[in-house]
């Protein structure tokens, strides 16, 4: 589907997700860095958790909203609660109001997000809607490749003008949904969606989310990409840290009187911004290359190679070296990340693949809530025993995933 025959929706959208997950990316790594220097390790480490909670709740409530009152209203309301709480973080004087400014960005995104993808099944014939959604992915993580890189030098010493302008591009973002994007919600759907209560909706996803957790498989499914969430998550939370204190400013090329010098903070934007060029780069190419790999195969490489990547950033202070490990981390995320949407949409029965991938989520948030626990550790802990902890963690998911594949079915085993 070419981008020139996309609705009108489909092309504002991707313009303006595109921009701001760019100035996402310029605060966002770094926040870990910052709450750690203005409130302590430990208390960072523990608000870190916060946004996973929030990410369950507030996409049960925006999903539900969405399908009773259309998408564009939630998506509406999920982005000016992003502006609203971007201009708090702007004129905010206290790290505490930072602390709260940044839950609100997270809650904007949480009611957006169920909306945004909702909207483009509504737009988008089902034999297209995989390259849509790939776009939109790719376009997303080209903020990740030069968000860091610009974040480094101006979350640090021009914050306050990059959240105004955070501020101000998710405000004409807002006026763009509210003037330009129409509802795409179809009426039939609206009708046939009986009201209830957003502490009703929340008691029967929870529920629907246990009885599908008694599939043993299903469960060693979730338990293993908690694990290796784990690790991967570390690229914004410890890795942040450990750059932090222990690599110093360095030069990284020199030809004559001319070099290029890094902070501890530019490396760290590097790093992230490798991380991000490299999903833009291979993920297609990787996919490819191991499209014959079974996906228990897949799952432990990834998991393997996201834990032992990590696990070396401990021995070294070398910008060059921390790049060539961020390639090696990265490729076990890139290859992790397709493996297990393929896995749940061939093993979920047909009458509850939509609940079975809802479910599947729930590894990415309960992952997420304790990866701080990194950093609270490393308190006490050296930095060689935290990125073993890591370590440890992915190589426990890999040994999780092959017991998974041991449980399953022998009808359905030749499938995956």
């Amino acid at each position: 589907m070419k981008w020139l025959t996309w609705d009108i929706n489909l092309k504002t959208r991707l313009f303006g997700e595109t921009l701001f997950n760019m100035l996402f990316w310029m605060y966002f790594p770094f926040l870990t860095i910052y709450f750690s220097e203005e409130l302590g390790l430990v208390e960072a480490g523990i608000m870190m958790t916060a946004p996973s909670i929030i990410s369950i709740v507030g996409g049960m409530i925006g999903g539900y909203i969405a399908d009773q009152f259309g998408r564009r209203k939630i998506m509406l309301v999920g982005s000016f609660i992003q502006t609203t709480f971007f201009a708090l973080f702007a004129l905010s004087f206290s790290p505490w109001l930072d602390y709260v400014a940044f839950i609100g960005i997270s809650l904007g995104k949480s009611f957006y997000r169920p909306a945004s993808s909702a909207m483009v099944a509504d737009l988008v014939p089902d034999k297209e809607r995989r390259s849509v959604f790939a776009t939109f992915a790719s376009a997303n993580n080209l903020g990740a490749v030069f968000g860091p890189i610009i974040g480094a030098v101006l979350f640090f010493q021009y914050r306050s003008e990059l959240l105004w302008t955070c501020t101000a591009v998710t405000f004409l973002y807002s006026v763009a949904i509210l003037f330009i994007i129409k509802e795409t919600m179809p009426k039939q759907e609206r009708e046939e969606v009986p009201s209830k209560t957003l502490a009703t909706v929340v008691k029967l996803q929870f529920i629907n989310y246990f009885i599908i957790l008694k599939d043993k498989v299903f469960f060693l499914y979730i338990l293993g990409g908690i694990f290796i969430t784990v690790s991967i998550m570390q690229l914004d939370l410890y890795l942040a840290i450990y750059v932090r204190n222990f690599v110093p400013a360095q030069e990284l090329i020199s030809i004559g009187n001319w070099s290029i010098m890094l902070s501890s903070e530019e490396v760290f934007g590097w790093m992230i911004g490798l991380n991000g060029l490299l999903f833009v780069l291979c993920i297609i190419p990787i996919t490819k290359i191991l499209e014959k790999w079974s996906d228990r195969n897949s799952l432990i490489l990834a998991a393997c190679l996201s834990g032992i990547g990590m696990f070396l950033v401990g021995f070294t202070t070398s910008a060059w070296l921390l790049f060539v490990l961020t390639i090696i981390l990265t490729i076990g995320e890139i290859i992790h990340g397709p493996v297990v949407q393929n896995f749940v949409s061939k093993y979920a029965p047909i009458n509850a693949r939509g609940q079975y991938m809802a479910a599947s989520n729930l590894q990415y948030s309960l992952g997420r809530f304790i990866a701080p626990l990194s950093v609270i550790l490393s308190v006490s802990f050296t930095p060689v025993l935290i990125f073993g902890f890591i370590m440890f963690c992915a190589l426990v998911s890999a040994f999780v995933y092959v017991l998974m594949f041991r449980n399953i079915p022998e009808n359905k085993t030749a499938n995956l």
